[in-house]
């Protein structure tokens, strides 16, 4: 039996360059339906569902659609409410009153654990409801999934970024920090390593939170970097931590903000390139030293999106629509590869992916734990997509020296 009614779709967490692609893949799908009375978006993610803020996704144009799924950042605006059990009651509350009977939530491992809290209490009230969860993320780092829609477009960027910082340290060399995010995974700044095609090329060295930062180490590292090429590029992670799992910003900083969560202030804040760039200057006595932190902008940059990210985040919208329209299910949308690239999307248990947290792999990183393996080149490089740019240098020959022989 069909079960009739309405369609709910949010947005929750940071946004990406793709995330509106599994938007309308939710809409338009579901729009072919019968049993689909409306589809309804809310605005603000979980804060717009408890305050009601809904758009009639119905009444909008598949022209405009299409628009909005070429574009980047989250079109019905995000949220970073981590809903307790309260928060989903106040949730489940307003979708049982408006008639909803699918709710999917685009998001994150905290979007997926508010979808199941919502399912378990619809189920308990014997309240039918299909809930679904939606990956999205440019950390990379939900379990089950080989990678999560958003992670190809940042890491593109990142990567396109480091050979850029290549050209440039190239032409007036010293050393480069370049701070990209990941809290716990670091999975989007060893995609820098992608930048790299001439033996010289950098990241030379390449920092994540799953080794332990060691200060020693690192100067070691940038000496040793410093006096092979006349200059040092290097990748590091906002979470990098000490042997004792403390953030590095907090170990070098008296001083450090907290967000809405309770977690110290990792994004946002160039403190901790800055703070590196001065322990390379005091220690190594290198006087061209800078840094850059990424922050948002690695997120939602119209001009640099893979293809390929695209497609599928189109694709995981669509497939969670037909889970729950025609199979009559709950849970987690998740991409799985095949071949030697291609993928395919399994529904996962709600409990397998919520809260959860995945790390790069130990086969991903080197031994000396300051930059990636081949594994992981060959694991990103089809993300990316086909049109990657190359950097080229001159190849011409020099000219004999006629006074300064």
């Amino acid at each position: 039996m069909m079960l009739e009614g309405k369609v709910l779709v949010a947005q929750g967490g940071g946004p990406t360059s793709v995330i509106n692609q599994s938007l309308v893949g939710v809409v338009l799908e579901s729009r072919k339906f019968p049993q689909v009375t409306r589809v309804y978006g809310a605005l603000n993610g979980v804060s717009g569902i408890i305050n009601e803020e809904f758009v009639d996704l119905t009444q909008e144009t598949t022209h405009n659609l299409e628009k909005i799924a070429s574009t980047p950042s989250s079109a019905l605006f995000s949220t970073r409410d981590k809903p307790d059990e309260e928060y989903c009651k106040k949730i489940f509350e307003v979708l049982k009153i408006h008639g909803i009977r699918y709710f999917f939530y685009i998001g994150g491992n905290d979007s997926a654990d508010t979808v199941r809290i919502v399912n378990e209490q619809a189920t308990e009230s014997g309240y039918e409801l299909r809930a679904i969860h939606i990956p999205k993320t440019i950390d990379n780092d939900l379990l089950v999934n080989d990678h999560c829609p958003g992670y190809g477009s940042a890491a593109k960027f990142v990567a396109q970024a480091f050979m850029g910082i290549n050209l440039d340290v190239s032409s007036l060399p010293g050393v480069y920090i370049g701070v990209v995010m990941g809290r716990h995974a670091g999975f989007l700044t060893a995609a820098s390593a992608m930048a790299q095609k001439f033996p010289d090329d950098g990241p030379h060295l390449i920092y994540l939170p799953e080794r332990p930062f060691i200060v020693e180490n690192f100067l070691s590292d940038v000496k040793d970097v410093y006096e092979k090429y006349g200059k040092c590029i290097i990748a590091v992670s906002e979470g990098i931590v000490d042997e004792n799992h403390v953030p590095i910003i907090t170990k070098l900083s008296g001083n450090v903000e907290k967000d809405s969560h309770g977690n110290v202030q990792l994004s946002g804040t160039g403190a901790l390139g800055d703070l590196l760039v001065k322990i390379i200057k005091e220690n190594l006595n290198i006087k061209r030293v800078r840094s850059d932190t990424f922050g948002y902008l690695q997120r939602s940059f119209i001009g640099c999106v893979s293809e390929v990210d695209q497609y599928e985040a189109r694709e995981v919208g669509e497939r969670a629509a037909q889970f729950a329209l025609w199979n009559n299910v709950d849970g987690s949308v998740t991409i799985h590869r095949t071949g030697s690239y291609s993928v395919d999307y399994k529904l996962t248990s709600l409990d397998k992916v919520a809260r959860l947290t995945k790390s790069m792999p130990d086969n991903f990183i080197n031994e000396k734990g300051n930059h990636v393996t081949e594994e992981f080149r060959n694991y990103l490089r089809p993300l990316l997509g086909p049109d990657m740019p190359q950097a080229h240098r001159i190849r011409a020959p020099k000219v004999e020296k006629k006074l300064n022989k």
